[in-house]
């Protein structure tokens, strides 16, 4: 039996959210029409996009399309840090607000465009000074703090390409992704504050350097952390391993950086030049270097962030992610700031010093637009509606989800208990490899439903493939239109027309990007996703292919059993794997979280076991449920599925380095074992 015959999900949701009449009255997109005005003619329409921006040279060509390769605005000459910094101030907007920041200690420090622009100049300067030029590599591991944006921006202002690590991989890690991309500087910090904490960034610099790395001939780095016992904002800096200096090589911040000249003229970019790369999983364990260039990935996040957000002047947007991931490249730094919005940044975790702190942040900062990933939203659902009951929360306008499908009941508990009922809710869907988001409601135009990203956001052309590589969306489309009575179908997701943002290739390894992303179905993306559109024409994500199992011949998403799970009133979230079993090929297992004030023991686990055969049916019962204090994730967020199969199926953990806390697993691991 083939996964697209039985893709298509069992669960059902019905419930719909029609945008406010209000917020609809004012949106950037409240008429229906632009689907279609984009459909007819996507090039155009992104050229539309593209125009908004600043151009040192026009295009000569919109689209060079040789499938897989595409170039997006042909012969165009363009800076993103010029789009995002310099155009603002000289439009007369130096002194609207560009950054507000808070550390996770309470400090909290706030950039104009103008002061912005000064501090991304002697960035800039100091890059030079260090030997950078057009075309190097810098690699960036640093905090959640304005530096990080601004080194960001400060390589695209020179022209060189950064590679941002996130803060919280391994040294091993970091060595991998600094001799991939040929890095020439590291620019850092001490260390970070994380849960109260400081989290030694120099010193897995330092051990990442001794791997090997070549090519580093300098490292920059922040005083962020201090040195012991240092006080901010009334708290003092704990002990931490602040590594090694080595002379000759490291040069602080404070030192190089402030000196320098405020001007700096930006490098004018071939549209195709590179502007990032970013380091995503791979299947075969060695990560995918990512390349994004310039003109086509700033048109596409500017675009989006626009609509997608209906970013309004007054707004204060708080993107929740950090820059170490595509979320954060695309809708904290480029994306925003193209769009001259007002950005809020934080530095450290939600529960500290309390399980408020979010909720305290939107209610000093009266921020308007709240982007997070679902597994925030289901710890928050965990720790109870007491905290954002403390709390001022009526500033919020528009709450957005990213990372994952979320589950139904996350989104009703979202939309009620943080949105107060009023908020449209943006839950987009897209990747590393697509820079920009794919699909999405328009908040003043979507009529919404739990679960679902709705449709593709306008100019982006999607397919629903079987194993065939027969597209069922564009007749399901069409018969949806047409009033045609037709159930819902499923398959692999995919791409079929290039998008300004889409990546250009995997750095230094041309094979894999074609084997990886355009083999399965010749002349589309393969995204490596399941999803369904439903009897009206909704799309739901149904996660990872891989992560859809195959239980005596149907096959059923994790997602969808996860969602079933966290529609009980007791469980908070749940992550739930395939494991071997010798007569129906995979066992469903499932790892579940209770909200406070719920018990675990035998009761619990049969009526989470008949709930769910009872939302999906009876084959999707689990054989197995484990109640669990925590999951094992990655410092984004992440639930690391394959070491719960691991634990499941008894077999030697694998690479827990990039965990939040390895201990977790330990303890799953141990318990699943004591259970049987």
């Amino acid at each position: 039996m083939k996964v697209s015959d039985t893709i298509a999900a069992l669960l059902a949701e019905n419930r719909k959210f029609a945008p406010p009449q209000e917020f609809a009255a004012k949106a950037f997109f409240n008429d229906p029409s632009v689907y279609d005005r984009a459909a007819a003619d996507p090039v155009a329409y992104w050229e539309e996009w593209a125009r908004k921006l600043d151009w040192f040279e026009p295009w000569t060509k919109p689209l060079e399309w040789n499938p897989p390769f595409a170039k997006w605005f042909v012969g165009g000459k363009i800076n993103a840090c010029h789009n995002c910094v310099d155009r603002h101030v000289a439009a007369g907007a130096g002194a609207a607000t560009a950054i507000v920041w808070e550390g996770e200690p309470g400090d909290v420090r706030s950039l104009t465009y103008e002061e912005l622009q000064c501090e991304v100049a002697r960035a800039a300067n100091a890059l030079k000074a260090l030997g950078v030029g057009k075309g190097d590599r810098v690699c960036v591991y640093m905090p959640m703090v304005p530096e990080l944006a601004i080194t960001m921006l400060a390589c695209a202002r020179i022209g060189a390409a950064h590679s941002v690590v996130f803060g919280g991989f391994s040294a091993e890690s970091l060595e991998e992704r600094i001799q991939d991309a040929g890095a020439k500087v590291v620019v850092t910090a001490d260390g970070g504050w994380r849960r109260g904490a400081i989290v030694p960034l120099k010193k897995a610099v330092d051990e990442a350097l001794e791997l090997g790395c070549p090519t580093v001939e300098k490292v920059l780095v922040l005083r962020r952390a201090g040195e012991p016992g240092t006080v901010t904002n009334g708290l003092a800096t704990p002990e931490y391993d602040r590594g090694s200096w080595v002379e000759g090589r490291d040069v602080w911040w404070h030192d190089l950086v402030p000196g320098q000249s405020a001007q700096c003229p930006c490098e004018p970019m071939d549209s195709e030049d590179l502007l990032f790369i970013l380091y995503t999983s791979g299947s075969t364990g060695k990560p995918k270097g990512i390349v994004h260039t310039t003109g086509g990935y700033l048109t596409g996040v500017s675009a989006t962030f626009r609509y997608v957000f209906d970013i309004q002047p007054e707004d204060l947007y708080w993107c929740t992610a950090d820059c170490g991931w595509i979320t954060g490249h695309s809708y904290v730094v480029y994306g925003p700031l193209a769009n001259r919005a007002h950005v809020l940044m934080y530095e450290g975790a939600p529960d500290t010093p309390d399980k408020d702190r979010f909720w305290r942040i939107i209610e000093r900062h009266k921020a308007t637009i709240l982007y997070t990933a679902p597994t925030a939203i289901r710890a928050f659902m965990k720790w109870g509606t007491e905290y954002p009951e403390r709390c001022d929360l009526s500033s919020l306008r528009l709450l957005g989800t990213v990372g994952e499908p979320i589950n139904p009941e996350a989104w009703v508990w979202y939309h009620q208990h943080i949105g107060g009922g009023r908020c449209p809710i943006v839950d987009t869907w897209w990747q590393t490899e697509t820079g920009q988001i794919m699909i999405s409601p328009l908040p003043g135009l979507t009529e919404t439903k739990p679960g679902s990203a709705t449709r593709p956001l306008p100019g982006v052309s999607i397919g629903i493939y079987n194993d065939l590589g027969e597209d069922l969306y564009a007749e399901h489309i069409r018969r949806v239109q047409a009033g045609e009575a037709t159930d819902s179908v499923g398959g692999y997701l995919v791409l079929t027309q290039p998008w300004p943002a889409m990546l250009r290739g995997i750095y230094g390894d041309p094979e894999r990007f074609k084997r990886t992303y355009w083999s399965r179905f010749p002349g589309a993306y393969f995204t490596g996703d399941g999803a369904k559109v439903d009897e009206e024409g909704y799309v739901w994500l149904l996660g990872r292919v891989d992560d859809i199992m195959l239980v005596a011949g149907h096959n059923i998403s994790t997602m969808e059993v996860e969602s079933a799970l966290v529609d009980h009133p007791a469980v908070a979230e749940a992550a739930v794997i395939g494991k071997a079993h010798e007569l129906k090929g995979q066992a469903i297992a499932a790892f579940v979280i209770l909200k406070a004030g719920y018990q675990g023991g035998p009761e619990i686990v049969d009526e989470l076991k008949a709930h769910v055969a009872k939302k999906i049916g009876a084959i999707a019962r689990p054989d197995d449920v484990i109640v669990c204090a925590d999951l094992p994730k990655t410092r984004s967020g992440k639930i690391m599925r394959r070491l719960l199969r691991d634990v499941a199926e008894g077999r030697a953990l694998g690479d827990t380095t990039t965990l939040a806390d390895p201990n977790v697993v330990n303890a799953l691991k141990d318990k699943y074992e004591s259970a049987g």
